[in-house]
């Protein structure tokens, strides 16, 4: 007998099962419901599919889509046997935003998913050197082999190889890590339950046997469709501080990875090839029409040293050194010490970041602005949270909710 009662990531899991609630919708009703479980209580009480399409209408322009949301979340909540019973039987580890793994590369970018669904080593998702490689799915010989060149010195350089999966350039890049035995992290453009292409199957196991992990951001039984990559694509970039691509034709969608990662501000290489080779032709045609804004491959040592792989995890790329967290923090005085604390031990809401250091709602806010300025907070659906080396103060634990993961920060 399933346990009708579903923990909190099971909680978010499920609510964005429901058609058409998307982040944004989802981050609205999070900011006036708490949490996930909240939502689902409300649910059963009078009128809720009401209350439910006045918030989703906040921010979502279509009053169609927000009243299907409301309705939707009341249905789902009347039948979450189903949906709890799938979920836990698909036997995925839940990454909300709130779990200490959840990558802090991804919660940057705008609308970053609020749930990944993992199967595998999930801390593989929140190492801090990442390099996405992708590429056509009908690749030359020299392509395939570029691909595995590449993978295997970015792997042997400290990096964790980032694709989607797919046959040709991905399937290449992530066999080459998993050949070598090191960590690669493969993005769906499906449910774990339709991994597709089912050709890499095989792959998707070897790529778990050997450290890595396979996620998506889809419902576990959701099919593989052209609208669901675009948005797997976004992924494979949000989680790359850079994206490669070796070989892509004039339409090839491993150029629409290229474009999030621009858009995201990540670093964008691309490989150079034959003026009169198809599978060349979006690469060229990139290089020549941004040239300001990509940058080419032209060489593996070259491009190591341009990805700053020979530099030692978060150094920085300047004559001199960057000083430690609890210095800076020190510099940016002890308003902005008490709320980095806190960050550390509450769920972060402004009102929850009120109430745990006693201070005014404009002095919060102020040192709110120091630490962004800093890169130590970022802020997500109106939640703040930790950002680079405030959040790698706190020592990962899945099994512990982040807000009680480390009571103050340590020194880095």
């Amino acid at each position: 007998m399933v346990d009708p009662t579903p923990t909190e990531a099971e909680a978010w899991a499920v609510l964005l099962s429901v058609q058409e609630l998307g982040p944004a919708s989802f981050g609205a009703l999070l900011r006036q419901y708490g949490d996930g479980r909240t939502i689902l209580e409300e649910a059963s009480r009078p009128g809720a599919a009401a209350r439910f399409t006045a918030i989703v209408a906040t921010v979502e322009t279509r009053a169609p889509k927000a009243s299907e949301v409301g309705r939707g979340i009341v249905a789902l909540a009347r039948a979450i046997g189903p949906p709890l019973r799938l979920l836990r039987a698909a036997d995925l580890t839940i990454v909300t935003l709130d779990h200490p793994l959840y990558p802090e590369r991804l919660r940057a970018i705008e609308l970053p998913p609020p749930v990944l669904f993992a199967r595998g080593r999930v801390e593989t998702i929140a190492e801090a050197r990442t390099v996405a490689i992708v590429g056509t799915r009908r690749p030359t010989e020299r392509g395939r082999l570029t691909a595995a060149r590449i993978s295997s010195a970015v792997g042997e350089a400290g990096a964790v190889v980032v694709s989607g999966l797919a046959v040709g350039i991905d399937g290449a890049a992530h066999a080459a890590a998993a050949h070598e035995h090191r960590p690669t992290i493969a993005v769906l453009g499906s449910g774990h339950l339709h991994l597709f292409p089912r050709a890499h199957a095989r792959l998707a196991e070897r790529i778990l046997a050997t450290g890595g992990v396979v996620i998506s951001e889809f419902w576990p039984d959701t099919k593989a469709t052209t609208y669901t990559f675009p948005r797997r694509n976004r992924l494979i970039s949000g989680l790359s501080a850079a994206t490669i691509v070796v070989e892509a034709g004039l339409k090839s969608g491993a150029l629409i990875t290229a474009k999030w990662a621009l858009e995201q501000g990540r670093d964008c290489f691309l490989v150079p090839g034959p003026i009169d080779e198809p599978q060349s032709a979006g690469c060229l045609d990139w290089l020549r029409r941004y040239a300001d804004a990509v940058r080419i491959v032209a060489g593996i040592p070259e491009l190591i040293e341009d990805l700053g792989l020979f530099q030692e995890p978060g150094e920085v790329r300047t004559k001199g050194r960057r000083p430690s967290l609890q210095a800076e923090l020190v510099e940016l005085g002890p308003t902005a010490r008490e709320v980095a604390r806190a960050l550390l031990t509450t769920r972060g809401t402004l009102d929850e970041l009120v109430g745990a250091t006693g201070h005014e709602v404009a002095t919060v806010l102020g040192a709110i602005t120091l630490l962004e300025l800093r890169g130590l907070v970022t802020t997500t659906y109106g939640r703040y949270r930790a950002a680079g080396r405030l959040a790698s103060a706190a020592t990962p634990n899945p099994t512990v909710p982040y807000r009680r993961a480390v009571a103050s920060p340590r020194p880095a």
